[in-house]
């Protein structure tokens, strides 16, 4: 890890998470060199500071895989090429330089310069949604939780999840095995998540494994020094109903926010980068961007999507970092891993 100095290098990596450091090792396959930056103090991303012990389970190979697993081998699969990793530096300008380079400086005042710079941001700087219950911040990180990051702790105990997207409905799943009571409240009957898993919830339901408190929403919660004991719920008609707990688990998503990112003149769609998907190219010459932090039409926000952007943006850096070798592809069956 490197911070406060100038360094020169192939490709800028913006963003540590699963697709930043999938970048490290694409670029690598190409005998392109990295640095990558991040904002946090760990790699990983949010697979690493909000859900490490969420299952993921479309990577290919891996009918199921731990987000914290997940990076462990994304980082030993890029770490043959030598990364330097600058974290827990925010990244803050970014200039053109004369000879077609970028320099980048971060906060901490290293300074990076390369031809290529690959944003893999993600969702850029993030937070959690919080449901706007009256005095819920008194309960915060000891009753109420807006990421899970050891499902040990909710062993034994009365769960409220809310939300019907893909972390309610595959935490619900997870934490029905050890809880003593999941709950998931959700405004309407139908969920924002994998089809199977939400056959899956909804078979538990069926089996009175879990409850499905649906259509419903958050109203109140009662408790005392920062322990809740049960969450009111209302229907749009005002109906209420009362559910013991010890536990509330609100997964309304993250709110994002680019940070300096934003400044920067990228072509931008509500809050994500525009680019051209079959060369990942953003409209500023020399920058590249991949992942969830990307919009085009038909983007579809998985990992796996943003592993195959990788692929093609370090392409794309290649054919800019040596105009004048053309690359020949070849198969890494074939090819092997080059070392660098």
């Amino acid at each position: 890890m490197a911070d406060g100095h100038h360094h020169q290098t192939d490709v800028i990596i913006v963003g540590a998470g699963p697709v930043g450091l999938f970048t490290v090792f694409e670029c690598g396959m190409v005998r392109l060199q990295c640095h990558v930056v991040d904002v946090l103090d760990d790699v990983g991303g949010q697979c690493t500071a909000l859900y490490p012990e969420k299952p993921i389970y479309d990577i290919p190979g891996f009918p199921k895989v731990d987000a914290a697993e997940l990076i462990v081998r994304l980082r030993a699969q890029a770490a043959p090429f030598r990364p330097v990793y600058h974290l827990g530096e925010q990244v803050q300008a970014l200039e053109a330089q004369t000879g077609g380079f970028w320099k980048l400086t971060t906060a901490k005042g290293t300074v990076l310069q390369a031809r290529a710079v690959i944003l893999a941001a993600g969702v850029g700087a993030f937070g959690p949604n919080r449901p706007p219950l009256e005095g819920i911040e008194a309960f915060e990180g000891r009753s109420v939780f807006y990421y899970v990051t050891q499902r040990e702790n909710f062993r034994g105990k009365r769960v409220v999840i809310a939300g019907g997207g893909d972390s309610a409905v595959d935490w619900a799943l997870s934490l029905a095995e050890i809880a003593a009571r999941v709950s998931v409240i959700h405004r309407r009957d139908r969920f924002r998540a994998a089809p199977d898993s939400e056959a899956r919830l909804k078979a538990l339901a069926k089996d009175g494994k879990i409850d499905l408190v649906v259509p419903y929403q958050l109203h109140s919660l009662d408790g005392a020094n920062g322990q809740i004991t049960a969450v009111n719920v209302a229907t749009l008609d005002g109906v209420e109903k009362k559910i013991p707990a010890d536990v509330l688990l609100p997964f309304f998503g993250l709110s994002m926010s680019l940070g300096p990112i934003a400044e920067w003149g990228l072509a931008l769609e509500r809050n994500q980068i525009a680019v051209d998907p079959a060369t990942a190219a953003t409209n500023l010459a020399g920058i590249f961007a991949v992942g969830d932090v990307v919009t085009y039409p038909g983007k579809l926000k998985l990992i796996l999507t943003g592993f195959a952007e990788a692929a093609i943006a370090a392409r794309s850096a290649y054919a800019l970092v040596h105009p004048e070798t053309p690359l020949h592809f070849e198969y890494s069956t074939t090819a092997g891993v080059p070392s660098v």
